[in-house]
């Protein structure tokens, strides 16, 4: 394994630490899963727009139409996110033919690949489905950002199935993910590759909920852990190094958790204080971790995840009061943790005390994108329908809005120079012209 310096954002690691993130030395432009390298939102990019979009498509590089548009077909959410590996860009999207009953029918299930520089469609596959038909579409078939990692693209879809291609798409292997009817509404985790395994969370309700790795290379099961005592949660892991180990921090029902990527098992629990159902990943900087549930009325809390079993026994927790619903997942620089929540609210903490430095009327950030941070300390709440760029500082400081009209929740990526944008209907490119 390979160290990855991180961008000066302020994740603190400890001197002892290596860390691989998604399994693979990753190039610096490469945006290789759900929220990044570090699946907390940091990029490493600098001087992108602030703004883009209007009659003249200021910044807009290119603009590709997705296969659902291509093909006349009736999309699902497809709230799946692009990933970039060198001058590829990978989605995933799903669409009902035309006159299909949606209730009854599954969708086409896709996983396409565009050049980055230009915006080219280089390949698009239809990959067999789960055997979830969902009855309960406020969800949808594709929810999971894929993952990348070794040369091979792993794509999770809702219909509780996992597939793996390799980079000019050809399938490589296939596993359906069990106890589907377990899931609560939607499978809305995303992958994350640990070393030579591809892992998925898959909490569902209560006892079935579990965690699984497979081998990256043959989609051979590795490992299960089973968790009866977890509810659903909606949640991704972040894989970070602690007390000189690999951990992956989770958000379960009962606890913010630290996990060990190598078997799954529960290196340390943070209780939250009650029971929640969480769909917010947590994120970390100046060596604490920020979580917070994500739906309406729940807590959060700032711990230090350097300690093992109990930390609500062991040391102390900063409580966070509960928030107005937001399906996003936080985002930090420095001292500084953002959250958007519904309603049109940005709230603003510093996570050595925890304390609430502002809360603001915020009302063209989507509170279902996920945001993305860049080393200048400039947040994009991205998306390809209303997006809004801010100063990262103790009181709002807006730099630049902008608006595709093409909205969608799909949380962006940053590589190459330039931000790709997944909307309903197409795919863009943001960035300044050559």
């Amino acid at each position: 394994m390979r160290s990855i310096d991180f961008p000066m954002h302020g994740i603190v690691l400890l001197a002892c630490v290596i860390m691989t993130v998604a399994g693979s030395p990753l190039l610096a432009e490469d945006w290789p899963g759900f929220r990044g390298p570090t699946g907390m939102g940091v990029s490493s990019e600098k001087n992108l727009p602030l703004e883009w979009g209007g009659p003249e498509s200021k910044a807009v590089l290119w603009k590709s139409p997705l296969p659902p548009t291509l093909l006349k077909g009736e999309p699902d959410h497809n709230q799946s996110g692009p990933i970039v590996i060198g001058d590829r860009v990978i989605v995933t999207t799903a669409h009902w033919k035309a006159g299909d009953d949606r209730a009854k029918t599954q969708p086409e299930h896709h996983v396409s690949c565009y050049s980055a520089t230009s915006g080219k469609q280089l390949w698009d596959r239809v990959v067999e489905p789960g055997p979830w038909v969902m009855n309960d579409l406020r969800g949808g078939y594709a929810v999971s950002t894929p993952v990348a990692a070794n040369g091979r693209i792993f794509a999770v879809f809702g219909s509780s199935i996992i597939h793996a291609l390799d980079l000019n798409g050809k399938r490589l292997w296939s596993q359906v993910i069990p106890d589907h009817e377990k899931f609560d509404v939607a499978l809305a985790t995303s992958p994350v590759v640990f070393n030579d395994t591809v892992i998925m969370a898959l909490d569902k309700r209560s006892p079935a909920s579990s965690i699984i790795a497979w081998d990256c290379a043959t989609g051979k099961q590795r490992w299960e852990q089973k968790r009866p005592e977890t509810d659903f949660s909606h949640s991704t892991p972040v894989l970070i190094n602690a007390g000189c180990k690999p951990q992956m921090l989770f958000s379960a029902t009962h606890a913010l958790q630290g996990l060990s990527p190598e078997s799954g098992e529960t290196l340390w629990s943070c209780k939250w204080g009650r029971s929640i159902w969480p769909v917010s990943s947590p994120v970390m900087t100046r060596g604490l971790v920020f979580a917070i549930g994500g739906r309406g009325g729940q807590p959060g809390i700032i711990v230090d995840p350097n300690g093992l079993d109990d930390l609500a026994t062991t040391q102390p927790k900063t409580k966070i009061r509960p928030m107005s619903e937001g399906l996003s997942s936080p985002v930090a620089f420095e001292d500084l943790v953002f959250r958007v929540h519904s309603g049109g609210w940005l709230r603003c903490f510093r996570i050595t005390n925890g304390e609430e430095l502002f809360q603001v009327k915020f009302p063209n950030a989507n509170p279902s994108v996920s945001p993305i941070v860049t080393p200048e300390g400039r947040i994009y709440f991205a998306s390809a329908g209303k997006s809004v760029v801010i100063q990262a500082t103790a009181e709002l400081k807006i730099l630049g809005e902008s608006d595709l009209g093409d909205p969608s929740v799909a949380a962006p990526a940053i590589a190459n120079d330039r931000i790709i944008l997944k909307g309903r209907n197409f795919l863009y490119a943001i960035g300044n012209s050559k």
